[in-house]
């Protein structure tokens, strides 16, 4: 038996055919970086996410770089940020020369907890950063709410929030702007890093375009306007998105199918093992991009999927307030205790479009003969 956590072979397999054209076209242009196929992927994503902008750079990292630097958050400012999180979500912070404030999370979603950011928030506070994590949004209402009530910006890391919307409206619509992250086991995955910053406003766009590429205006060449960055996205990078946008729909389908099965099978464990839940919010909708359980001896049961083939990733095993790198921000163990704990408990199960029926329930099955053993 080998379940890989992400196969990334599955997917080119099944979606090769409707890329290979856009490719051929790169190959034949020789157009390689920041051309037309980056146009047409920047106006592609507009249409399906109704951003007045998007704008496309080389990682979902350097999106939130660039968004935190075009909205003006640098030194002596701090940007509250949900301490169970991917790293980028603090480090971006800290590139634009702010510094990341942590507050923990909802229990149930992992998301940021709107009355921890209520407590969070200070005078030096110039945004706040929901984290859009795993299958759903943040608590948009209160968190929007308490940012207009404090005069902070609200700027979302949807990196993994493509295809989820609330109250209409995309992930990374809600505030002054958000990203999406292309990375290849992504709901909507490039052959490589690529990323894209969403926002309603033209001057933070033309803004974030102008950090991509150096300082440069894309129509004047060798004139720079500000010290850029080098994050522009390849264009055979942008034949991969789009010809996997055209099915992006069928692909958040079969998750949800598939997520589904999970729960089903997984139910009789209850006690042992929580499967992912989901907010109430009947104007949300949720996109399937992890499934992540919390389990007893969760690091006893990776290391039995492990010996059995079966590939997981834990998310994430030490909060952002606990890594090395943010040691003189003065954290200790126990200040974030929700986010500590779910960091000892949670990992995901493979979860991907070309995942079959029958895999989800050997996992099952390799799940449930673990806890029969060690009751």
């Amino acid at each position: 038996m080998s379940i890989p956590f992400f196969d990334p072979a599955r997917a080119a397999d099944t979606q090769w055919p409707s890329i290979r054209k856009r490719v051929d076209r790169v190959l034949e242009t020789c157009r390689f970086v920041n051309g037309p196929l980056v146009r047409e992927l920047e106006e592609a994503v507009q249409e399906r996410t109704g951003a007045r902008h998007a704008v496309a750079v080389a990682s979902g990292s350097d999106a939130l770089v660039i968004l935190l630097k075009a909205a003006g958050v640098g030194a002596g400012d701090n940007v509250v940020v949900p301490c169970f999180s991917f790293f980028a979500s603090a480090s971006a912070v800290v590139h634009a020369g702010a510094t990341p404030r942590f507050a923990d999370v909802d229990p149930v979603t992992y998301n940021l907890d709107p009355a921890c950011l209520e407590a969070a928030v200070d005078e030096r506070t110039a945004a706040v950063m929901p984290v859009h994590l795993f299958r759903q949004l943040a608590d948009m209402g209160p968190i929007l709410e308490t940012a207009a009530r404090h005069g902070v910006r609200v700027i979302e890391d949807s990196a993994e929030a493509v295809g989820m919307t609330w109250r209409g409206r995309h992930a990374g619509l809600l505030g002054l702007g958000g990203v999406l992250s292309f990375f290849p086991s992504k709901t909507l995955g490039a052959a490589g890093d690529a990323g894209m910053i969403l926002t309603g406003s033209d001057g933070l766009a033309a803004r974030c375009r102008l950090l991509r590429n150096h300082g440069q205006d894309d129509a004047e060449p060798y004139v720079w306007h500000v010290p850029g960055f080098n994050s522009r996205v390849d264009d055979l990078q942008a034949a991969v998105l789009l010809g996997r946008l055209e099915t992006l729909d069928e692909a958040i389908e079969r998750r949800a199918a598939l997520a589904a099965r999970y729960d089903r099978r997984l139910a009789a464990l209850a006690g042992l093992v929580a499967v992912p839940r989901t907010r109430p919010d009947p104007e949300a909708t949720t996109v399937d991009y992890v499934y992540v359980i919390e389990a007893e001896r969760r690091d006893r049961l990776v290391e039995h999927l492990d010996a059995r083939g079966i590939g997981t990733e834990v998310y994430y095993p030490l909060p952002l307030h606990l890594q090395p790198c943010f040691a003189g921000l003065g954290h200790r163990a126990g200040d974030f205790p929700v986010a500590e704990r779910a960091s000892a408990r949670t990992v995901a199960l493979p979860l991907y479009p070309e995942l079959t029926e029958e895999e989800v329930d050997q996992v099952c099955t390799q799940i449930e003969a673990f806890y029969r053993s060690r009751p």
